[in-house]
């Protein structure tokens, strides 16, 4: 093998570990963000449901 072949396989190596922490930090915030808009989604509907509630009792 020369050189060239050499780096070449260290860069596809490099590369494939890069993209695998790329991937994983972007499914991650992904992930967070699907979170955030479940708890927001609850929320609302919580707060809903305890606004009736209190307003029914006046």
């Amino acid at each position: 093998m020369n050189k060239s072949n050499v780096w070449t396989i260290v860069g596809v190596i490099v590369a494939v570990i890069i993209a695998w922490f790329v991937v994983s930090a972007l499914f991650s915030v992904l992930w967070f963000i699907a979170k955030l808009a479940v708890v927001a989604v609850v929320a609302v509907v919580v707060y809903l449901v305890l606004r009736g509630a209190f307003s029914k009792q006046e």
